[in-house]
């Protein structure tokens, strides 16, 4: 892309001349900045397994798959994409489980009152095999609605959603979606907030799912594009670091990586109710 030169302004001008440039300076230095990078082709595809309870999102063990619905959860064998197991719950207590992913041995789901306000969150444990149901968490009140808990470096992370409409609290909108590190006992305590380009691809919802990558990467999806944001904590500030764009066959939704193969990531399609393992490069 052609740079534009600015020269510095002619005659006695002075100070005044320099103060008119600045807006063109700006525009120049705006447009020359880096953005973040975007592959031209989506992740290729290396596995499809269909899966009536894919609406939410999925999670990986490394040789099952776990379909996740608002209340509902079956486990599907990666090789043969049979279902071994399900577990079907109360959509009164259980109204809307998010996610899940595998941590410490257990299923662990991050699940709220999703679209009912106040927004109150829970986690979900289950015993992978059977998914019979361990032990609920309670969060109550949080700042935004549970759709993503994962566990990495010996931390908890968290997604706390906020939305411009349905399930939003009123004052708050998708601006205020908290990426947050979490203690053993599920407190706050460091937060972050998401990049502006990234939450303008998030609106009107929020992020719907993320997994943390073996290359140290944050991997997000929101709730309706087929794209991935691949995010840094920042070495100053609260605001993650937006370092590539990797589009996907899938439209948003949990997704989880693969702990046997780190570069398949797996995500649902809602419209097939589908989930898809895509192989994920490594980010730039």
């Amino acid at each position: 892309m052609a740079s534009k030169r600015f020269e510095a302004p002619r005659g006695g001008e002075g100070a005044r001349g320099w103060v008119r440039a600045i807006p063109a300076l700006v525009a120049a230095v705006l447009a020359a900045a880096p953005v973040a990078a975007q592959d031209p082709q989506p992740a290729p595809v290396v596995h499809q397994i269909a899966a009536p309870e894919a609406r939410q999102g999925v999670a990986s063990d490394g040789t099952h798959v776990y379909a996740i619905d608002n209340t509902a959860i079956a486990r599907y064998r990666i090789a043969d994409g049979r279902k071994v197991a399900e577990w079907h719950g109360d959509p009164a207590r259980y109204p809307h489980i998010n996610s899940c992913t595998i941590a410490q041995a257990e299923l662990v789901c991050a699940a709220s009152n999703y679209p009912g306000v106040p927004q109150l969150s829970t986690i979900e444990i289950f015993a992978p095999e059977t998914l019979h149901h361990l032990r609920s968490v309670s969060l109550g009140m949080m700042p935004g609605s549970l759709t993503v808990l994962d566990r990495h470096d010996g931390h908890w992370w968290a997604v706390l959603a906020n939305y411009d409409g349905k399930g939003g609290e009123p004052g708050r909108d998708h601006r205020y979606t908290l990426f947050a590190r979490l203690d053993e006992e599920f407190r706050i305590v460091r937060g972050w907030a998401f990049p502006d380009d990234v939450l303008a691809r998030f609106a009107p919802r929020s992020a719907s799912g993320a997994s943390w990558g073996a290359d140290g990467h944050l991997y997000v999806s929101g709730h309706d594009l087929p794209e991935l944001y691949v995010l840094d904590l920042p070495d100053a500030g609260s605001v993650l670091v937006h370092k590539a764009t990797i589009p996907v066959v899938t439209h948003g939704q949990a997704i989880d990586f693969d702990p046997r193969e780190p570069a398949l990531l797996w995500s649902i399609d809602r419209a097939s109710n589908t989930v898809v393992a895509s192989r994920i490069s490594v980010a730039p």
